[in-house]
């Protein structure tokens, strides 16, 4: 089964939500802000994306901004930079999608596609 974290608020998640649904994938969602994804699946993730680091982070967000992540996150060890998308789930970059041999973030219709 697939995890899918989401915002409910998110114009691109429910964009995500729709493409799962017509293509008849089966998922458990789980809201992003209260749940974020726990450390072994963001650094599944992160593998997923070659180590690159603002993959997993929004950094579109005005938290992002706030916290002045820009800058602070290529001194961030892996570990503290899990500590902060696991203190605030809207630094999460959504939506988020893992599976056994899946993992997808943020929603790009033809790259789901592709690996759907």
């Amino acid at each position: 089964m697939l995890k899918f974290y989401t915002y409910k608020k998110c114009s691109t998640c429910r964009n995500a939500r729709k493409f799962l649904d017509a293509k008849g994938i089966a998922y458990e969602e789980f809201p992003i802000r209260e749940s974020p994804p726990p450390p072994a699946e963001l650094a599944r993730m992160l593998k997923a994306y070659a180590g690159k680091m603002t993959r997993l982070f929004n950094t579109s967000s005005q938290d992002y901004r706030d916290a002045g992540l820009k800058d602070a996150l290529p001194t961030l060890t892996e570990a503290e930079a899990f500590a902060r998308l696991q203190e605030n789930g809207n630094l999460v970059k959504r939506p988020f999608l893992l599976g056994e041999d899946i993992a997808l973030v943020g929603f790009k219709e033809a790259e789901w596609a592709e690996c759907l």
